[in-house]
């Protein structure tokens, strides 16, 4: 099975499922340059955000501790700790920050058999 992203030109396969770790994130490339972390929870949910921390300008958040509070997913960036809602990409410690968040699904790929 394949991860994909929905980004402007469409469905992106972005990685292969056995790829990601629950608990941990991965980085990938999207085509218009930028980069989404994509992250799959301890309780089987897939999520998929802007990699680029907006305290920072870094590209690190699939670095970052994930956690859950109230129920809910999110990762603390690895650099000053600001967590941010997988779901809604919102900042739980500053209402004026956000990432982009992206839909995510998993695909099944066929396998030519020659």
């Amino acid at each position: 099975m394949t991860v994909e992203l929905h980004v402007a030109e469409g469905w992106l396969t972005v990685c292969e499922l056995s790829d990601l770790t629950p608990g941990r994130g991965v980085a990938v490339l999207l085509p218009d340059g930028s980069q989404a972390a994509v992250f799959i929870g301890r309780s089987g949910g897939m999520y998929a955000i802007d990699n680029r921390d907006p305290f920072t300008g870094a590209a690190v958040l699939s670095r970052g501790l994930v956690g859950c509070i109230d129920g809910k997913p999110f990762v603390a960036s690895p650099l000053l700790k600001q967590r941010f809602d997988l779901a809604t990409g919102r900042c739980l410690d500053d209402e004026e920050a956000a990432v982009r968040t992206y839909p995510v699904r998993t695909a099944v790929t066929s396998v030519a058999v020659a």
